[in-house]
C-alpha cells in the first residue's frame, strides 16, 4: 500500500511555491512527486490555509462512551425490567444520546446484560411447530 508523503515534503514544496521559485510543475519535479499531487496541496492550502495534511477520520465517533455504558448498567440496577424503548428515552432525554433499538440491543449484548426471562410467566400454549411445517413457515 502507498504511503503518504510526509508532512515535511509537504510544506517544503509549499514555501518554495509561495516564495516563487517555479511553478507547480518544476517544483513537482524538483521535488520528485506527480503534478497532480502538487495542485492538489496547493488548492488544500489556499482552501484551508494549512500546509499540514489533516489526518483522516474512519467511520463515525461512538456514541457509547464508558460513562453512557455505566448510566445504563445503574439504570437496569435501579430497575431491571426496564424495557429497550426506556432505556433509549431516558438515553436520548439524560445523556442526549440517540440510539435506535437494535444498537441499544447490541450494546447491552456487549455489556454482557442479557433480556431475563421471567420465571412466573405461563409457559406459551401455542404448540411448536416441528418437522415440514416449521421449515415451509408454517404451510402445509
Amino acid at each position: 500500500m502507498a504511503q503518504a508523503y510526509s508532512n515535511d515534503l509537504r510544506r517544503k514544496l509549499l514555501e518554495a511555491q509561495e516564495q516563487g521559485r517555479g511553478t507547480l510543475e518544476e517544483l513537482a519535479e524538483e521535488f520528485g512527486v506527480s503534478l497532480g499531487y502538487a495542485k492538489k496541496i496547493s488548492a488544500a492550502l489556499r482552501r484551508t490555509g494549512r500546509m499540514e495534511r489533516t489526518e483522516q477520520r474512519h467511520g463515525r465517533i461512538n456514541q457509547v462512551t464508558p460513562l453512557v455504558q455505566e448510566r445504563l448498567r445503574e439504570w437496569l440496577r435501579q430497575q431491571p425490567d426496564r424495557t429497550l424503548a426506556e432505556l433509549q428515552r431516558q438515553l436520548r432525554e439524560q445523556r442526549h444520546v440517540s440510539l435506535s433499538i437494535p444498537r441499544l440491543w447490541v450494546v447491552l449484548r456487549q455489556m454482557k446484560l442479557r433480556l431475563k426471562k421471567s420465571r412466573s410467566t405461563p409457559r406459551s400454549r401455542t404448540r411448536r411447530k416441528t418437522g415440514s411445517a416449521a421449515r415451509l413457515g408454517g404451510r402445509r
